[in-house]
């Protein structure tokens, strides 16, 4: 029996370097371990919690970059996804927010135990090097990190 796909609203974070690289993670669903990909930073928000809070909490304990929620400034775009994690099904209502930022080290010392067993690596990418490489788990994300950048290059000028 398939269920209905839960429904969350999500905040993703693209940190960006001002040469134009942007911190992405290597991870897997956990129920596909053979299938490692690079994805954006982010996750729901919690009941109560902002767009740009929940951003900034997602970044933290994913990375241990602490921003604050204003930091993000205006998010760049929105986009629906839908995908299975876990053996369940989602549809995430997703919000970009991307962050000027150096390139800075990465701790995992925040994930909880499923993070843990899912996020392996971190690296900055610029967006032709990850298309070259391939491993995006959604066609678009070279095309947010394109978008990212130029958001925070006009934020700058």
């Amino acid at each position: 029996m398939r269920h209905e796909p839960t429904r969350r609203t999500v905040a993703r974070v693209l940190p960006v370097t001002r040469d134009g690289r942007v911190l992405l993670l290597l991870g897997c669903d956990p129920a596909l371990p053979e299938t490692q990909y690079w994805f954006t930073i982010g996750g729901a928000t919690d009941e109560g919690e902002s767009l740009a809070e929940a951003g900034a909490r997602e970044l933290r304990e994913e990375t241990g970059i602490a921003v604050e929620p204003a930091d993000l400034g205006e998010p760049f775009g929105t986009y629906e996804v839908e995908f299975s994690w876990d053996g369940r099904d989602y549809v995430n209502d997703s919000t970009l927010f991307a962050v000027a930022l150096d390139e800075t080290p990465v701790s995992f010392e925040g994930l909880d135990l499923l993070e843990s067993q899912s996020i392996f690596d971190a690296q900055w990418w610029t967006p032709e090097e990850l298309d070259s490489q391939g491993g995006a788990v959604d066609p678009r994300l070279v095309d947010h990190m394109r978008a990212a950048i130029a958001h925070v290059r006009e934020g700058a000028a």
